[in-house]
């Protein structure tokens, strides 16, 4: 008997292919999920979507949550699977962006980092869009894109990026660190970055599974 290996890879590559980079008014998927405009949700998404547009996002966004259809971009469309979880995970979400002790500038640095870090495009496209407004300037976002700690960083803010860095290569904090972290700012505040990388690596992860787009050209908000 033999079988077909090379008929199931060129199925899965002519699947990979298929997925386009970036968002298009005119497909009915966004990635590998069905992309649905307002009026194809049922209650509960429908419930779910008016909290995700008309939260906190909507109103200090960099970008649009939705494209000319109404539909969610980035990491929205795929909480309508379960929109009980769903909200849960987008309440959290506006929790760590609006609701803890650091500056703007540091909370982008470290979503950033984390972007960069996860090679998560779309966390980084919006992102930096965010951090721009936030205080970061492009020659920061640049060098925070390749790795680097820009010279215009506080003492605390080059704290906040090698301490996420040293969570996600380690997946732990050595006692030293935990200290110095702590002494420069809080157990609080420690709690609060762990909790921001948790849900920015959920996000991460979504994203990359469901294959989610950037947004079209024609949607970006720059």
């Amino acid at each position: 008997m033999t079988t077909e290996p090379s008929k199931h890879r060129d199925d899965s590559e002519k699947e990979k292919d298929s997925l386009s980079p970036y968002a298009s008014d005119n497909v009915s998927h966004h990635g590998k999920l069905p992309w649905l405009t307002p009026e194809m949700l049922d209650e509960a998404q429908s419930a779910l979507y008016e909290k995700i547009t008309g939260g906190p996002r909507s109103k200090n966004s960099a970008l649009s949550i939705t494209d000319s259809s109404g539909r969610l971009e980035g990491p929205f469309n795929a909480m309508l699977l379960n929109p009980v979880l769903g909200d849960a995970v987008q309440q959290l979400g506006a929790a760590v962006r609006f609701h803890t002790g650091f500056t703007d500038r540091e909370r982008e640095i470290a979503i950033l980092t984390l972007a960069v870090a996860q090679h998560s495009a779309f966390e980084f496209y919006a992102h930096s869009r965010i951090a721009l407004k936030s205080g970061l300037s492009q020659q920061e976002i640049n060098a925070l894109e390749r790795g680097q700690f820009p010279a215009t960083f506080s003492s605390e803010e080059s704290l906040i990026m090698a301490t996420v860095l040293q969570l996600l290569e380690e997946h732990d904090l050595d006692d030293l660190s935990q200290e110095h972290f702590v002494e420069v700012f809080s157990d609080q505040r420690l709690g609060e970055l762990l909790t921001l990388i948790s849900y920015y690596q959920l996000l991460a992860l979504s994203l990359r599974v469901w294959r989610t787009p950037l947004p079209a050209p024609t949607q970006r908000l720059e």
